[in-house]
């Protein structure tokens, strides 16, 4: 054997041994289905919350937001199956369900798509400082993902703000601009498990 090709073989497989011994990349992104799954589960309090209160766009707009959510954890496991690691479902905190104000609903949405965000970019850094370049390229529609969450969120809540109490002007706002659509970014999303909702 070469004793160049030997070496560099070497170096490769001891790279390859220190990746398989050491990688916390897989278990990483098993956490994140259950952060995905309890940002899910947090959206559809805040929508009961405002369905409660007879507030159907406001209602609406979070039941889509845990369905995104939800459809987010499914391609996290989607991509787990497709690189052949172990899939773990784990459970979640019990979501807030109680508020004190008319912002405080999306005030807490807002905070929690700051905290996905923060998530996302550790995953990224995880990825790249472990070199899978393969998982850190999926997590890239993510990073837009939630670049578009937190400015939709921030939109939100300026306009709650400037309603005050009269979140009947906010129903009025999404009305006109929520478009129900499909975004440019759901359509090249990931695979998700079982489909997207």
């Amino acid at each position: 054997m070469n004793k160049e090709y030997s070496v560099c073989r070497t170096s490769e497989t001891n790279r390859l041994d220190r990746f398989a011994s050491v990688a916390r990349f897989p278990d990483a992104l098993n956490e994140q289905i259950a952060n995905e799954f309890a940002a899910s589960q947090q959206y559809v309090a805040i929508a009961a919350h405002y369905d409660s209160e007879t507030l159907p766009q406001l209602a609406a707009f979070f039941y889509r937001q845990a369905v995104e959510e939800r459809n987010h954890a499914m391609m996290i496991v989607q991509f787990l199956l497709d690189a052949d690691l172990s899939v773990t479902i784990p459970g979640v905190e019990v979501p807030r369900t109680t508020f004190g104000g008319a912002t405080e609903p999306v005030a807490l949405a807002l905070e929690q798509e700051k905290r996905v965000t923060d998530q996302i970019v550790a995953l990224v850094a995880l990825a790249r400082e472990e070199g899978n370049l393969v998982g850190e390229q999926f997590l890239h529609w993510f990073l837009q993902e939630q670049r578009e969450e937190v400015s939709s969120m921030s939109d939100l809540l300026a306009t709650v703000e400037r309603a005050g109490d009269n979140l009947l002007l906010v129903e009025e706002y999404l009305a006109r601009t929520s478009g129900g659509g499909e975004s440019r970014l759901e359509a090249g999303a990931p695979p998700a498990a079982g489909g997207t909702l």
